[in-house]
């Protein structure tokens, strides 16, 4: 018995250095990610892309660890492109970039993001490109985004720009409080322009990420309300997800 219990603590102890070695490994050259996740109502930028109804999503993401160069797609359900008279079910959106570090604690990221509506079919092409330039200093950050193309139906509205400023706070360990406000301008239809913002949580729960948040918007109604049924896409809500990465 004694001699099973020391063979026992031994291999426990290896265990454990084993583990601690894993944990303070550095991350790999080359790092591919894979994410799913289904959510309560997709929101961009403040406004319902989903009618105010829940939305499936996944991706997968590439980064090149030594370089910060990153590549990337994702994938979710819409219902707007619809809604605005066209014939999408799909968002799919294609990104790269690179981010890195001046000095430890402030950070940048820079890239461009394109948004792929199959076959969208509307009298301007809701398809958009968007470069983006982010810094960040410790949990906060600025982001400013603009359009190289027509914004996501828009006629005329080439340079539309976005400012998104926020943080992400660690609470306690694996619980984090998101916090959000930004600006959308579109070039040439100013009715089209808003402020948006949330208040949200985080929490790692290992297995899955949840996160719950409130959104709201000042955005104009004849707007951007659905045309399907008339409610208002940029309604204050609370939004619930789940989140697998792997």
């Amino acid at each position: 018995m004694k001699k099973n219990f020391l063979m026992l603590a031994t291999f426990a102890t290896s265990l454990l250095a084993t583990a601690v070695v894993h944990a303070d490994d550095p991350k790999p050259d080359n790092e591919l990610t894979y994410n799913a996740s289904v959510t309560s109502d997709y929101r961009y930028r403040g406004i319902s892309q989903t009618r105010l109804e829940p939305a499936l999503q996944g991706g997968a993401d590439y980064t090149n660890n030594p370089t910060g160069l990153y590549a990337g797609t994702w994938l979710s359900s819409i219902k707007w492109i619809k809604d605005a008279g066209g014939d999408a079910n799909v968002e799919w959106d294609v990104y790269g970039g690179k981010r890195g570090n001046f000095t430890e604690d402030f950070s940048y990221d820079v890239g461009f993001l394109s948004y792929i509506y199959v076959n969208n079919n509307l009298p301007v092409s809701a398809n958009t490109t968007e470069l983006y330039a982010q810094l960040g200093y410790g949990p906060a950050y600025i982001k400013y985004s603009q359009s190289v193309t027509n914004l996501f139906g828009f006629d005329n509205s080439k340079e539309s720009g976005y400012v998104d400023a926020g943080a992400n706070i660690e609470l306690v360990k694996n619980l984090t409080l998101n916090l959000h406000a930004g600006h959308q301008e579109v070039k040439n239809t100013s009715a089209a322009s808003y402020d948006d913002w949330k208040v949200g949580l985080t929490e790692d729960f290992g297995v899955v990420t949840g996160a719950i948040a409130v959104f709201g918007t000042n955005a104009d109604k004849s707007v951007y309300s659905s045309a399907e049924n008339g409610k208002f896409l940029g309604k204050d809500a609370v939004v619930v997800s789940i989140t697998k990465t792997f």
